[in-house]
């Protein structure tokens, strides 16, 4: 058998572009934050993970040039080598604060720190417990680890606990988490888990690449919305974010206890053998930061917008999957249904995201909204309105939502 012979025998995206409903990798041109061009038309954006809008701030953008004039384009070399800048130590120093962790560690992707933390951290005689929902990520970095993995149903401690139970007593064990979970926009019982932890000997860690700069009343992430961040016995280890979510860059990083994350440090491949994030991500990172640091009222405003959006949806018969966060699922059905309103959605000039199998489990395809606090109530406004739209659009085959309609 010839090893591209799957290559030859793959059609779905070829029957999708032919059909007029492919929905990937489409090229953006103008880009203001809340709007784009896509095909030469004038789109309003809600498929973006920019969730406090700072993309296109001023002072962000500002510090990437400023960054670049400094140090360059490129580190051009790993971390662990001549990759390190002085912006580097500076941003893990910011970000030791800002989470209340004592140390931190900046990877060039929020990929590479799952890929990095979990096969460093995770031996032979050890245990994973990942929640069956887990960012891909996290799927990978536990495929990478030598130790075992067991996956609890989503967000089930009772599954949860019936796993650690049945770990040995002699396994090294770590929970992995999702903060918020991308897809449906939910947040994890942190507090069971932590619980559950505690009872059983292992330890705690969340992938809060979606949570910081979304919730929490000062958008630190999901330690922050349970009221746990500051607690120095909140039982939670580990915390991964990403930098291009609310940081209005690309990167990671991993923040702990300082013995742990220089163990990480030593012996994260991810880390060691990839060029450092550059000049420009770091900065603009560390100017994100500062900004939801001193102006807490972006996440006020982003929870006040979803808030309106989810209220809406409901009371108009979608089903938005229990989302508590800026992510705003609404559940389609079949692929075909979620491709055809995909479809429907872009013809009217709205730019979002539709999801299948195996990204939502199969006959649960969904078309993921996410929306920021630079949104402006006319672009919301008219998002709501394409969805009514849409709704009342009964004899479409797309409608496969909330009630059989």
């Amino acid at each position: 058998m010839d090893l591209f012979d799957k290559c030859q025998s793959f059609h779905r995206a070829r029957e999708l572009m032919e059909a007029g409903m492919y929905p990937y990798f489409r090229a953006i041109g103008d880009h203001d934050c809340t709007s784009a061009t896509v095909g030469g038309r004038r789109v309003v954006m809600v498929g973006s993970n920019n969730y406090l809008g700072l993309t296109h701030d001023a002072r962000v953008v500002e510090a990437a040039k400023e960054a670049t004039s400094r140090f360059g384009t490129s580190c051009t070399g790993s971390r662990f080598l001549n990759g390190t800048l002085e912006l580097h130590e500076e941003l893990e120093e910011r970000l030791a604060r800002f989470m209340n962790m004592e140390a931190s560690c900046v990877f060039s992707t929020g990929f590479m720190v799952n890929l990095g933390v979990l096969s460093a951290l995770v031996g032979k005689s050890d245990v994973i417990l990942c929640d069956r929902e887990n960012h891909a990520s996290i799927i990978d970095g536990c495929r990478l680890a030598f130790g075992q993995t067991r996956k609890f149903r989503h967000d089930d401690m009772d599954d949860l606990e019936r796993l650690l139970r049945d770990c040995p007593d002699s396994a090294g064990k770590l929970i992995v988490v999702d903060g918020v979970f991308s897809m449906n926009g939910t947040i994890t019982d942190l507090p069971s888990v932590v619980r559950l932890a505690r009872k059983y000997g292992a330890r705690v860690m969340v992938d809060d690449a979606h949570g910081i700069g979304m919730i929490g009343p000062s958008g630190r992430g999901t330690l922050d919305h349970f009221g746990m961040l500051g607690d120095p016995d909140s039982g939670v280890d580990l915390v991964m974010g990403t930098f291009s979510k609310s940081l209005a860059s690309i990167g990671g990083f991993i923040a702990g206890s300082a013995n742990v994350v220089n163990f990480i440090k030593h012996h994260a491949r991810a880390l060691i053998f990839s060029a450092s994030p550059t000049p420009a991500n770091t900065a603009a990172a560390m100017a994100a930061l500062q900004i939801i640091e001193e102006e807490p009222w972006r996440v006020e405003t982003l929870n006040r917008i979803v808030t309106h959006v989810r209220c809406t949806l409901n009371d108009m018969g979608y089903d938005t999957m229990g989302s508590e966060t800026a992510i705003v699922p609404v559940l389609i059905g079949s692929d075909e249904d979620t491709f055809a309103f995909w479809k429907m959605l872009d013809d009217r000039g709205i730019f979002a995201n539709p999801v299948v199998a195996p990204g939502t489990p199969a006959g649960k395809g969904l078309i993921r909204t996410s929306y920021m606090a630079s949104h402006t109530d006319d672009e919301i406004a008219r998002v709501l309105a394409v969805f009514s739209e849409l709704r009342a659009v009964r004899e479409a085959p797309a409608l496969a939502l909330a009630g059989g309609a």
